[in-house]
């Protein structure tokens, strides 16, 4: 990752809204495949097109190739597990969601339908992962049935070419692409096979450790991301903070696993608090965490910064040094709100950063991936435009005179 001596660089955490026709094609599910896929070098250069001329200086592909979201693209990736299908109630969750410190205490707001996804209808498309059409009603969960191996290689390299593509010839602009930890994994594939969580986690991150290697061994940034790292908190409501340290140091055992033998200098972190929309008011502290995550090895740091439950958490970094040779990128725009942040208020909050960390420290970011989170397309180019705006507002203030 460029290290900026002269300015805020700029970047994001992810997902980005998919090109109009694109988008029609994916909700067209297996049928819209092959046109799909043929479709994607193109929308991959408009959506990198975009974000340059967004301001963004470490761009992706947006994550549109990407069925089953973050979350659960891998399901395409990944063979020695199965789908199965249960009729509704039928099937009764290991954990709580990671919403569920929240229900517990908000019932009537989550009774009325107004948690989860609120915005942005693409976030939860008809078709899976696996390509197969859910039938109405129930739902579909995953069940490690036999020795798990990564099968995405293809997919990956395909993903990169694209990304490659795009930003050929662009000077100054650097690309990453996200991947999914196995902590993350672990929420939605249920073990049936491996004698014991640890044994099962370890072998994820094996899988996983194959796409990691592939895009580094490429060049590119790879981003890892690690939601349930900190939401894992609301699945488990009778932990206490010390029982979910210990739950999360195993998780981050088996990312550092997975991480194994990778350069630290092209490999960044992303935690978040979920990116779903509600109450968020038993969200585990970063102060609880922040010794854990600085454990990871990576470059960079990402984390949510702009929503007005994490904002005052800046002030983690006042008693938490920043390793040397660091770089955190926080979120000082949210995903919570379509209200678009003036870039003076995200330049004060860069600011207040760069006063803790080392202003040649601090890359601007976004607390969630954009696409599918706020309202519509407009909104995400528009945030990410004043978050530009923002970081050069920022740059003047920290580099006074530069040119």
């Amino acid at each position: 990752m460029q290290r900026s001596m002269e300015r805020i660089r700029v970047s994001h955490a992810g997902a980005l809204p998919r090109p109009g026709d694109l988008q029609r094609l994916f909700d067209q599910g297996p049928g819209g495949q092959e046109a799909f896929t043929a479709a994607l070098p193109d929308a991959v250069g408009e959506v990198v097109d975009r974000q340059v001329s967004a301001g963004v200086d470490v761009v992706n592909d947006g994550e549109i190739s990407k069925r089953g979201l973050f979350i659960g693209y891998i399901r395409d990736r990944m063979a020695g597990f199965e789908p199965r299908r249960f009729a509704p109630g039928a099937w009764t969750p290991p954990n709580e969601g990671v919403q569920g410190r929240d229900r517990r205490d908000f019932p009537g707001f989550f009774a009325a339908g107004l948690g989860g996804f609120q915005f942005g209808a693409a976030v939860t498309p008809p078709p899976t992962a696996g390509g197969e059409q859910p039938e109405p009603g129930g739902r579909t969960e995953y069940f490690c049935t036999g020795p798990l191996a990564y099968t995405g290689r293809d997919r990956a390299q395909a993903d990169i070419t694209r990304l490659q593509a795009a930003v050929a010839g662009r000077d100054g602009v650097e690309a990453f692409l996200p991947a999914i930890t196995p902590g993350t994994v672990e929420h939605w594939l249920n073990n049936e096979f491996y004698p014991d969580t640890e044994t099962f986690l370890f072998a994820v991150a094996d899988v996983l450790h194959e796409e990691y290697k592939t895009i580094t061994d490429a060049g590119l940034i790879l981003q890892v991301d690690d939601p349930d790292l900190p939401d894992g908190w609301q699945m488990f409501p009778a932990m206490t903070v010390a029982d979910y340290r210990k739950y999360a140091a195993v998780r981050i055992e088996a990312l550092n696993h997975a991480l194994r033998g990778l350069p630290e200098e092209q490999i960044r972190l992303h935690i978040c608090w979920g990116s779903h929309h509600g109450p968020h008011r038993d969200d585990l502290p970063l102060r609880d965490l922040i010794d854990l995550v600085l454990t990871v090895p990576a470059g960079c740091y990402s984390f949510e910064a702009a929503n007005p439950r994490h904002e005052h958490e800046y002030a983690v970094w006042e008693e938490v040094p920043l390793p040397d040779g660091k770089l955190i990128m926080p979120g000082v725009v949210g995903h919570s709100s379509d209200i678009i942040e003036h870039p003076d208020l995200v330049a004060q909050r860069l600011v207040r950063f760069a006063n803790l960390v080392g202003r040649e420290n601090v890359i601007a970011g976004t607390d969630c991936g954009l696409g599918g989170r706020v309202g519509h397309p407009e909104i995400v180019w528009a945030k990410l435009t004043d978050l530009a705006a923002g970081a050069a507002i920022a740059s003047a203030q920290l580099w006074p005179g530069a040119t």
